[in-house]
Formats: C-alpha cells, structure tokens, sequence
C-alpha cells in the first residue's frame, strides 16, 4: 500500500505560478513512477506529468515548456512547478503512483483554479 499526501493547489490569476508536492508513505525503491493527473468536469482525467524511478520525465504537450516535475528521494516527495497558468489549466490535480507490482494509487485531489 501507498498513500499520497498533496499539498498546494489554489486560486491564480493567468500567467501566475503555484507548486504542487505530494508525499509518498514508501520510498522510490518500491514506487516505479510518479505524477500528476488532472480533471475537469465531464471530461476524462488526463496526464499531465510522470516520473520514473529511474528519473524519466513525461509531460503532457500542453504543458511543456511551462509545467516542471522533480523528486526529492529523501522525502519521497515529487514536486510540481506550474508557470505561466492559463484559464484551461483549472482542473482537479490528482497525485498518482504506481509501484512496482503496477499497483496504482490515487490522492485526494487538489483544485487549481485560473482566472483570466
């Protein structure tokens, strides 16, 4: 078992930052991958940013170039900047992991809200 502890999210204006965190309960030894998903109303949840244990990044197109992901092995930890936000990104981020019987977890969900 793993659980996924999230933190930040909130209200910006477009063109703003915020930073997400999500710590893990078990080390990167035991997870294969990391990330973020994220929802919107009557829509699919749809990736936004992985990481690999092995530190492979992966970033939905939408987001390259302004969204970064990164890890702290110390803390079992994974971070994400967003940077210049845009209205479109207002969704649900969800932390997601995946260990390493491809076993999947799910935090609790966090609202980032854009306004234009």
């Amino acid at each position: 078992q793993v659980q996924l502890v999230e933190s930040g999210g909130g209200l910006v204006q477009a063109g703003g930052s915020l930073r997400f965190s999500c710590a893990a309960s078990r080390s990167f030894f035991v997870i294969r991958a990391m990330g973020w998903y994220r929802q919107t109303p009557g829509k699919q949840r749809e990736l936004v940013a992985t990481i690999t244990r092995g530190g492979s990044t992966n970033y939905a197109d939408s987001v390259k170039g302004r969204f970064t992901i990164s890890r702290d092995n110390a803390k079992n930890t994974i971070y994400l900047q967003m940077n210049s936000l845009k209205p479109e990104d207002t969704a649900v981020y969800y932390c997601y992991a995946r260990d390493s019987v491809s076993e999947e977890y799910w935090g609790q969900g966090t609202q980032v809200t854009v306004s234009s």
